[in-house]
Formats: C-alpha cells, sequence, structure tokens
C-alpha cells in the first residue's frame, strides 16, 4: 500500500509547522522557513487537506489595513490554485511582550480588553478565510508567582473572556465551533486548566456550552506523562472532540512537537483507532515541528512522514480488528457474565433491581478465577505493530 494522503483524509497543518526556521531557546534559526503561500504550494502537492493559522502567522502582527489586505488576497489566490482550505484559525495571545502575564486571566483590564479585541478582529479574518473552528491555547494563562494572582479570579476572567466571545461569534452570525486546548506548563510554571479534563469541566460552566469543545494535544498530555488516548476517549465520550493536534512527545520533556509517531508508538496506534472507529470526522491536524537539524527539503519529508504514520496506522488498525488471535482474546474478555447480571446492569437503578442487587449471592472465587490475558493481547499488538503477525 502506497499511504498517500487524500483530501478526504482531512489532514492539516498550522502555518506554524513548515514556517518554523529551526530556532529554539539556545540557537539561532538554521533555515529559511517556507512562507505561508510557499506552505500551501509544497502541501498541496502533498495531499493534505489544508493549513491552519494563528493571526500573526499570516499577517505580521502591527500590519497596516492595506498590507493584510494584500497578504490575505495573495493567500487566498494561494488556496484556491492548490485546492486547500483553512478549517479552523486561532489567536497568538502568547508571542508579544504584552502577554507576559496572561491575556483573558491578566490582572490589567486594559490587556484582557486587548486580548478580546485581538481575538474578535482574528475571528473575522478566520471566518473569512473559511474557519468554522476557532481553538483557544491559553499559553501564558498561568502563573509562577500564585501569590500575585488569585487563580478563583482568574478562571473566573477564563470564563467571562469566552462568554464575550460566544456572544460575539453569534452577533457576527459565525457559526464557529469553539475548542479549547489544554497544556500543564510552559512557558509558564503552571497554566490554569492543565489537562483536557479539566477543560471538559471549565467547559460545562460556561454560558454557551453547546458551542465550546477541546483541542487535545498529544504533547500537552504526555509531557506530564498522561495517556493521550484516555484523553481523547474522555473526550470523545462527552461529544466534545472539536478538533486534534496530532505529535510526538517524550514524557517529562520540553514541549518537543515531534513528527507524529516519532515516540510512543503504541500509544499513536490507538488513538488513530480511536479517531476511526468513532467516526471522528474533523481534521486531523498535525502541530509539529521538522527537527532543528533538518533542512528545507527535510521539511518536506516531514510533513509527508506526519501523513504517512497516520495512514500506516490505520491500517494498522483494521489488521488489529481482523486478526483472528486478537478477536479471540477480545471475545474472551468481553464476554458477558449472566443474563441477571445483565438485566439488573441494564438501564440503571430502580428500587426493585436495587433491592435484587444488594440481596444476590455472589461466586468471588469463580469471579476471581476467570483468566485475563493481556500479556497475550499486548505481545500480539506488538507484533502487528511491528509486521510480524
Amino acid at each position: 500500500m502506497a499511504y498517500e494522503p487524500q483530501k478526504s483524509d482531512n489532514f492539516t497543518f498550522g502555518l506554524w509547522t513548515m514556517g518554523n526556521p529551526g530556532r529554539d531557546p539556545f540557537g539561532e534559526p538554521v533555515r529559511k522557513g517556507f512562507t505561508p503561500v510557499e506552505m500551501v504550494q509544497e502541501l498541496g502537492k502533498l495531499g493534505a487537506y489544508g493549513v491552519n493559522f494563528h493571526d500573526n502567522d499570516l499577517v505580521p502582527f502591527g500590519s497596516s489595513a492595506a498590507e493584510q489586505d494584500r497578504i490575505v488576497a495573495e493567500f487566498k489566490t494561494a488556496l484556491s490554485d492548490n485546492g486547500m482550505t483553512v478549517p479552523m484559525a486561532t489567536t497568538n495571545l502568547f508571542g508579544h511582550p504584552v502577554f507576559k502575564d496572561g491575556a483573558f486571566t491578566s490582572n490589567d483590564s486594559r490587556v484582557r480588553a486587548f486580548a478580546l479585541q485581538k481575538v474578535m478582529r482574528s475571528m473575522d479574518l478566520g471566518y473569512d478565510l473559511g474557519a468554522r473552528v476557532y481553538v483557544f491555547w491559553g499559553g501564558r494563562e498561568g502563573a509562577e508567582v500564585d501569590a500575585g494572582k488569585d487563580a478563583v479570579t482568574a478562571i473566573a476572567r477564563m470564563r467571562d473572556g469566552m462568554n464575550f466571545l460566544c456572544e460575539y461569534s453569534k452577533s457576527q452570525g459565525y457559526d464557529y465551533k469553539f475548542a479549547l486546548e489544554a497544556k500543564p506548563n510552559e512557558p509558564r510554571g503552571d497554566i490554569y486548566l492543565p489537562t483536557t479534563g479539566a477543560m471538559l469541566g471549565f467547559i460545562a460552566t460556561l454560558a454557551y456550552p453547546e458551542m465550546v469543545g477541546v483541542n487535545p494535544e498529544v504533547a500537552h498530555e504526555t509531557i506530564s506523562g498522561l495517556n493521550f488516548y484516555h484523553a481523547v476517549a474522555q473526550a470523545v465520550d462527552a461529544g466534545k472532540l472539536f478538533h486534534v493536534d496530532l505529535n510526538g512527545q517524550k514524557v517529562g520533556r520540553f514541549d518537543q512537537d515531534l513528527r507524529f509517531g516519532q515516540e510512543d508508538a503504541k500509544n499513536a496506534f490507538f488513538l488513530v483507532r480511536l479517531l476511526e472507529s468513532y467516526g471522528f470526522t474533523g481534521m486531523k491536524h498535525f502541530d509539529a515541528h521538522a527537527l532543528r537539524t533538518s533542512d528545507r527539503a527535510d521539511v518536506i519529508e516531514f510533513a509527508k512522514g506526519c501523513m504517512r504514520t497516520y495512514l500506516i496506522l490505520k491500517e494498522k488498525a483494521k489488521q488489529f480488528d481482523a486478526d483472528p488471535v486478537v478477536q479471540e482474546i477480545l471475545a474472551h474478555l468481553n464476554t458477558s457474565g449472566d443474563a441477571e447480571s445483565d438485566t439488573l446492569l441494564d438501564g440503571g437503578f430502580t428500587k426493585e433491581k436495587g433491592d435484587a442487587l444488594k440481596s444476590r449471592v455472589f461466586d468471588v472465587d469463580a469471579l476471581t478465577a476467570k483468566s485475563l490475558p493481556y500479556e497475550k493481547l499486548d505481545q500480539r499488538t506488538f507484533e502487528i505493530l511491528h509486521g510480524v503477525a
């Protein structure tokens, strides 16, 4: 199988990915990053569906209205010429020094107001270019000195900001779906709402929770040692997986944003299997960067590799689900206990079921004795992933 991407795969990249010149906190750029137009052209050749952007990825901060019009016009032409779209947009509320102590959570109301202005203008731009999902990553919404910012107040300010922007979207007639992206730390010592689960809890407190979901990212959950597959499963169960960021990450490291699948192929496999088996129809967005050692030709290989890895794992998921050894083990593990237990559990609580369950006698020794061949199943998974099954 060629594993060649098709538009129907819904693969997207951020302009900041191939646009990254290889700069890091310890070194200057090592290559010329791809411009937005160049990136659209290259990804169009590779079969990607579209590109996403922060406002300033496309239009540099401080550009005049005339400069913005020129840049956007050129970008629209490139999109049209290369059969590409912009499914998602977001706002850079972390790069400019004005946001050094937060945007929506800043103690200064002028900074909070400026952040809302910047987002509204970015929402206008994104919608004009076709975006219908809008992501929020609060990279500076956190603290190093907890004495300086009341955390309850900070969360309330984030809620006020999101409610304001939901109202703005409704007033403009936009049909945006907002997706919140969690991260435990970096660039702040601690970032508020650090996990996908925390974001799901926060969404329930908003004025328009139906408009807001999550955008989990592999690296952001993995940094602190969490299982990303489990985080996405929770979002799927809640009906809140509006977008997903795919990359690679080693546990306990800085935010590496490695090529998708570069680390922990098994977790990436179960993630892909989850997205495919539950029919996720949104964008599979690669929020990753080529290594600093890469030249521009290798950056293109990086982009190809992200998509190719997903397609390989998708094929492996089909093989896994059809494998007779796997199916035999899963059938054994998921065998229903008995009709009486099924009846008692089905449909939730009633007084009659509660009374019957309290009085039932269980053979605990027999339940304990049931074999659970997880070692065999995990080894079979390994063999399928490595092509020896």
